[in-house]
């Protein structure tokens, strides 16, 4: 009698046990098939009257085929778009997305979107409660890249471009590109909350090419807009955003391409290395910020009679070379200092962590400090190396005649 009780006790228990395990595997019950998706590819967030307009580029399944994709124009193995843009308005953007949802017969997916852009009115007016929206959902990636576009951001995701599959992917290989700033969500986050509440982002607009007496539109960065907290006020040319990478220390394999002026003719430099440095100090009520780069080249044309074999001429060029420089960063400088008064250099970092005391003083009001600082310049450029040709072709043959 015993026994049986024991071995009743051991059925109960292995039965428990094993009633137990099909919880835990029935963990996929609410699980979306992809065929039940949107899969948003971007997102144009702009102003509508005294709403907001959430506009999303979806990705369009039935325009591939089994055969793969093919064609031009931004289509599939048909020809036919492969992505469409399907746009809402509300009072705020949770409001707007969950009348899209109503609109659409598939759950919205923001797991593959690659980019967010905002249009240039919504820029202006604050940019932060989209922000914070966009952060606190699980799906939108943080490393996602953020843009601003002149005009409305929903006509950039229109546009059916010749190369990449769809306008996301056009801007994404952009910015990758090294052309321009490059800006997460992410790191949008991180400046507006750091300790000068800046930002800065790539600005976007539509250019047009024309061929064969036709007309082709295409997303274009345009240089940056300029954030102070949440609002854009202002924005900077390409030549004065690469003035901006250099001082992030953010440049990239960068083409330099220097006059010979009384020599004549072009010698150009790439890729051009750069190693910065930026170092505060305070004397007395002086901020001063100094300013250190270092940079490295090789020179791949050259049809002026400089003869970099000659150590007069090549110091000639590395001076050329640091000049070029120096005068990208100061036609940026005067601008975020002055005009701006917007540090979206990092000085009030660099300022915070070597005088904390001093920068607690002037932490509220760093607007007013901030274009004050003193700059000092500490500028070296080398060339690596002169390439197989000692002397160049234009050289050789004056010293033939």
């Amino acid at each position: 009698m015993f026994k049986k009780g024991v071995l009743f006790i051991k059925l109960l228990l292995s039965i428990i046990f094993f009633t137990s395990l099909l919880f835990l595997l029935s963990g996929c019950w609410d699980r979306v098939e992809v065929n039940d998706l949107a899969i948003v590819t971007a997102a144009a967030i702009d102003n509508k009257e005294k709403n907001i307009e959430i506009s999303l580029q979806i990705f369009i399944p039935k325009s591939i085929s089994s055969g793969g994709q093919g064609g031009g124009g931004g289509g599939g193995a048909s020809g036919n778009p492969v992505t469409m843009v399907v746009s809402q308005s509300g009072i705020n953007l949770a409001d707007a997305l969950s009348k899209l949802q109503a609109d659409l017969p598939r759950k919205i997916f923001w797991g593959q979107c690659k980019v967010f852009i905002f249009g240039e009115k919504r820029a202006k007016e604050g940019i932060l409660d989209e922000l914070d929206f966009l952060l606190r959902q699980p799906e939108p990636r943080e490393r996602s890249y953020v843009f601003v576009s002149k005009g409305k951001a929903k006509e950039i995701l229109e546009l059916q471009p010749n190369l990449e599959r769809d306008s996301a992917d056009t801007i994404k290989e952009i910015v990758e590109f090294d052309s321009g700033i490059k800006v997460t969500l992410k790191d949008l986050d991180e400046m507006l909350n750091g300790d000068a509440q800046t930002a800065i982002l790539p600005y976007l607009k539509i250019a047009t090419e024309k061929i064969k007496k036709k007309s082709y539109p295409y997303p274009k960065i345009t240089g940056s807009a300029i954030f102070k907290k949440d609002k854009m006020i202002g924005d900077i040319s390409v030549k004065e955003t690469r003035g901006i990478l250099w001082l992030r220390n953010e440049i990239k394999n960068y083409t330099v391409t220097i006059e010979g002026k009384n020599r004549k003719g072009i010698l150009s430099i790439y890729p051009v290395t750069a190693k910065v440095d930026l170092t505060p100090y305070i004397r007395g009520e002086n901020w001063i910020m100094k300013i250190k780069i270092e940079t490295e080249g090789t020179v791949i044309q050259n049809n002026t009679n400089f003869n970099l074999a000659n150590p007069n001429d090549l110091k000639l060029v590395e001076k050329a070379l640091t000049d070029e420089i120096k005068k990208r960063i100061e036609l940026v400088l005067p601008k975020i200092q002055n005009e701006l008064e917007a540090d979206v250099v990092g000085f009030a970092k660099k300022f915070h962590r070597k005088y904390p005391k001093q920068w607690n003083k002037v932490s509220q009001h760093w607007d007013e400090v901030f274009p004050n600082i003193k700059l000092n310049y500490d500028f070296k450029g080398h060339i690596r190396r002169e390439g197989y040709i000692t002397k160049p072709t234009k050289l050789t043959v004056e010293e033939g005649d």
